[in-house]
């Protein structure tokens, strides 16, 4: 499904003393031998920020050479909203894998393999080349297919399908900033007068967030989880288990402005652009102007870039996974960027910057 870190078979599961891979390579086993998994191959197939694991293996009898084995420990993980949201997607035109078997209540999936191709390592790896591959004609084509990819999805929304993206999600989610980012991370605790620019921030982002227009909403619609498939205008999605019905403009700020990946504002502004005129020309609720549709973008993305701050610190300091550490400094110039741009905002920027050690830099737009 993604990047395959170790080209090895797994050592056996007595020698790694992996009691869940065990069961897994049992479950594996106990499939249909339509299947032909080559259980011998089975192999690390990515790296997830959440509990859940994948591995590869060989196997035939679905036409492809191999298969993804999904391990989703329960009670820390449910692989329920994944057969679901895999099902939904599928049926209103996104290109996701195919569930081919499930242990719901172990925690196992059979899943499609969409290969190693994702639109992170594809670009990266020919910035790095210098290659023709990270021209505008190329890239701007992956944006576009992106983009249709959303529109598509957009277009066929329905509320009563997916969890409400409601005040209580989105003021919990901004709330990880204060808890693991201020407070554990940059080990700044809020005085009083502090809490107060925050809840001000937050409140005028929530306000903005709930008016916007309601659709699916992927919630992690962005270079890692988009795969290049062979023959396939369409890119395939992955990661889409925590899916919501919320604000029109979430997954485009989550494609545009990614975590792990940085465009010149121009180039955000020219793409934004194209999928606004196409969401018009599909009917969809966006505003009729694009200043407007633009804020609500920006807005919209200041709440999940707080809030990524929040999940990379707390992966770092709860979970051990320190490397998200290292995409802290570009999501932190989103949030400064946009809080500056906005007077709304612009005491939420000082006070970062106050934290962050910077010198007082605030500049309105709006």
């Amino acid at each position: 499904m993604m990047s395959d870190p170790e080209p090895h078979p797994l050592r056996t599961p007595a020698a790694s003393g992996d009691a869940r891979l065990a069961q897994l390579r049992g479950w594996l086993s106990s499939l249909p031998p339509r299947y032909r998994l080559d259980l011998d191959t089975l192999r690390p197939a990515s790296d997830d920020a959440s509990f859940r694991r994948y591995f590869r293996l060989a196997g035939e009898g679905t036409g492809a050479r191999s298969l993804i084995a999904m391990d989703a420990p329960p009670p820390m993980e449910d692989c329920r909203p994944f057969v679901h949201a895999a099902g939904a997607l599928a049926r209103v035109g996104m290109t996701v894998p195919r569930v081919y078997e499930a242990d719901l209540d172990r925690g196992f999936l059979l899943l499609q393999d969409f290969g190693s191709r994702t639109y992170l390592d594809e670009i990266l790896a020919a910035r790095a080349a210098g290659a023709p591959a990270d021209g505008p004609a190329r890239i701007d084509a992956m944006y576009a297919d992106a983009s249709a990819a959303l529109l598509a999805i957009q277009r066929a929304s329905v509320p009563g399908v997916f969890p409400p993206y409601d005040r209580e999600l989105l003021r919990r989610e901004l709330m990880l900033f204060v808890q693991w980012y201020l407070e554990r991370h940059r080990k700044f605790t809020p005085d009083a007068a502090d809490s107060a620019t925050i809840e001000k921030a937050f409140e005028a982002l929530l306000l903005n967030n709930l008016a916007q227009p309601c659709v699916f909403v992927h919630r992690d619609f962005h270079s890692r989880n988009l795969m290049l498939l062979e023959g396939a205008a369409s890119p395939g999605v992955l990661d889409f288990q925590d899916a919501v019905y919320g604000p029109i403009t979430y997954d485009l700020v989550s494609l545009l402005r990614d975590a792990y990946l940085s465009w010149p504002e121009e180039r955000v502004i020219d793409w934004a652009v194209r999928h606004w005129q196409g969401a018009r020309a599909a009917g969809l609720p966006v505003a009729t102007d694009f200043a407007a549709f633009y804020r609500d973008f920006e807005w919209m993305g200041l709440q999940r870039h707080l809030k990524v701050l929040g999940i990379f610190a707390r992966l770092s300091h709860r979970d051990g996974k320190d490397r998200y550490l290292a995409d802290l400094p570009l999501v932190l110039e989103y949030v400064l960027e946009v809080a500056k741009r906005y007077r709304e905002f612009g005491p939420l920027a000082r006070l970062i910057e106050r934290v962050e050690g910077r010198e007082r830099s605030v500049r309105y737009t709006f």
